[in-house]
């Protein structure tokens, strides 16, 4: 793998990651009522993808492309591995309280949280022996 590291400000980083956070969690939605459209609060699901793709962009900061993100993770070398997972921890425990307290993104969780919506049985049964 390649020691050529961008120069990123981790403080920087990490402090876009908590902006987009707060938006996900302040989001709301318009919904039309006979008295005219509202704005009810709707926490959004962070995503890596959108982050990487749109919000860091939007913030005019430079950042590695999205499959970096993920070779970055794998090497314990590169500058921005703890910076990275601190993120990802991050965008994982907003999503897993998202999901455990207002019953939306079930696809999310069971993709990427690794959730699950059964619950594994185990069920012996024996042959009685009949002579």
């Amino acid at each position: 793998m390649s020691t050529n590291f961008k120069d990123i400000d981790d403080e920087q980083l990490f402090g876009l990651a908590c902006q987009y956070c707060d938006e996900c969690m302040e989001a709301t939605k318009e919904v039309p009522t006979v008295k005219g459209a509202i704005n009810i609060k709707e926490r959004r699901l962070p995503t890596i993808r959108y982050f990487l793709n749109h919000y860091l962009r939007l913030n005019h900061f430079e950042f590695y492309c999205r499959s970096n993100w993920y070779k970055v993770i794998k090497n314990e070398k590169h500058p921005r591995v703890d910076t990275i997972k601190k993120i990802e921890d991050l965008f994982e425990s907003l999503a897993i309280d998202i999901v455990a307290n207002e019953q939306k993104g079930i696809f999310y969780a069971k993709n990427k949280l690794g959730m699950t919506d059964k619950n594994q049985l185990d069920v012996k049964t024996e042959q009685p022996l009949f002579i």
